[in-house]
């Protein structure tokens, strides 16, 4: 009778183990990819905010994983900032991320709250006004006043509100809405809030007073006194 040859069938381990090799280092390689950190991160337009303050408030100041990174979360935490006007976050090759700002415009220091003053009307208290190039309001303006106020300072050329050191509200029997400017070439000037615009001619009043400090008066007219 004849014998009959029963195959057994042999385990392939070791193509079984290459192939759990193989998709174990698949598996490790993208895991290592997803976490590879942010490498480079540059923050634009910023001038008086400083960049740690932006990294931090955005949550990139670790160089956290470049694809886990939510941008869209980044830009709402940075919007929120009472210095920020608005923000964007690129994500650019290779795990580079570009931050944009647009700073809230900050008019001047209120001596009476401690107060820095922004264009949008919104105000944050400060130990150290200094960072800021902006004039000092040195008293108390009525809130009947204070909102056009801040409108008519927002419309002060750059250039001009820098050369402006104090600001201060004096009201007399004529003009309720009176303020004298102390500028920080030694001059002063007097306005009023309908005549506030004329602040940004003056560079060119300037030039007509053949370097002779006093004061000028915009409020009622226009003249110029010389100091003594």
């Amino acid at each position: 009778m004849a014998k009959k040859i029963v195959k057994r069938k042999k385990l392939r381990v070791f193509r079984l183990l290459i192939v759990l090799i193989v998709l174990g280092g698949l598996f490790f390689g993208g895991y290592l990819f997803v976490k590879l950190p942010i490498k480079n991160i540059i923050v634009k337009n910023n001038t008086y905010i400083n960049d740690d303050y932006i990294l931090e408030l955005s949550d990139l100041k670790d160089y956290p994983s470049y694809l886990l990174y939510n941008s869209f979360k980044g830009v709402k935490k940075l919007e929120k900032s009472p210095y920020i006007n608005d923000a964007k976050i690129k994500k650019r090759f290779f795990n580079k991320i570009v931050i944009e700002i647009v700073e809230n415009k900050p008019l001047f220091y209120s001596e009476y709250d401690k107060k820095i003053v922004f264009s949008n009307k919104e105000s944050v208290d400060v130990e150290d006004y200094s960072k800021f190039r902006v004039p000092r309001l040195l008293n108390y303006v009525p809130d009947t006043k204070y909102k056009s106020f801040i409108k008519k300072v927002n419309k002060i050329d750059e250039e001009i509100l820098n050369k402006i050191s104090d600001i201060e509200y004096v009201p007399n029997e004529l003009d309720k809405d009176r303020f004298l400017l102390y500028m920080d070439d030694g001059n002063m000037v007097y306005l009023t809030l309908t005549k506030f615009n004329m602040i940004n001619y003056y560079n060119d009043v300037l030039s007509q007073l053949e370097g002779k400090k006093g004061i000028l008066y915009l409020d009622n007219g226009n003249h110029f006194q010389i100091k003594e």
